[in-house]
């Protein structure tokens, strides 16, 4: 592992912003709608996963859903995600989790290339309306990955558009199955959250004001010593 780290790659829901939420309303409109209601313990196996295959995860719940054709689980999906835009369509930059500006900013200045690695499908909207894309070298097309968090390939796909070796990343993740993504990429792991949830993080902070950019790299570099 290189002392100096070539690309920091961002998840977006949890470390960026808080769209988790939404997520949370939207899935629990479409579940209300399909006879497999949900609470927010269940929505913890939902966070970091696709929408496919949050569905399906949904769709077990009901015994009389099974079978239901892929053309409907898509429509279903689809209606899911419109659920999901009204509500971010209301997001501005004071949804910005804290600290997350200053992190970029200084992640910026240093010359460390900067991605994002999200398995929302609307992720270049949300950056659009918090004001933040113009920090980013490049944004995961997660329409493209086939395979979803925990699978590494977001963050792979991430760091070979960067032309970056995937020891000189570093991901930042909130959610269990992403810190496994990053892990198993075999890049620097960032953990943003409790250590029970996240114990398998190379490093890891309870909140995003605890992301300091000059930790993060004397972290980064501690390892590969």
């Amino acid at each position: 592992m290189a002392q100096q780290p070539e690309a920091i790659i961002y998840d977006l829901d949890g470390v960026i912003t808080d769209t988790a939420e939404f997520h949370f309303l939207a899935w629990k409109k479409l579940a209300d709608e399909l006879g497999a209601p949900i609470d927010r313990q269940f929505n913890e196996q939902l966070k970091g996963v696709g929408r496919m295959d949050s569905l399906e995860l949904i769709l077990k719940r009901n015994p009389g859903l099974k079978g239901m054709p892929q053309e409907e689980k898509e429509q279903r999906a689809a209606e899911k995600n419109g659920y999901y835009l009204d509500l971010i369509s209301q997001l501005t930059p004071s949804d910005i989790l804290p600290g997350i500006e200053e992190l970029l900013k200084a992640n910026r200045a240093s010359g460390v290339k900067i991605a994002l690695g999200s398995a929302s499908k609307n992720a270049a909207f949300v950056l659009d309306k918090l004001g933040l894309t113009h920090y980013f070298d490049y944004i995961v097309d997660a329409a493209k990955v086939k395979n979803g968090k925990p699978h590494p390939e977001t963050f792979t796909t991430a760091a070979d558009a960067l032309g970056v070796p995937y020891a000189a990343c570093i991901g930042i993740e909130d959610s269990a199955a992403g810190v496994e993504a990053i892990n198993g990429a075999g890049m620097f792991s960032v953990g943003v959250g409790p250590a029970e949830h996240l114990p398998h993080a190379d490093w890891r902070v309870d909140n995003t004001e605890q992301l300091e950019f000059t930790e993060i790299l004397k972290q980064y570099s501690a390892k590969g010593e």
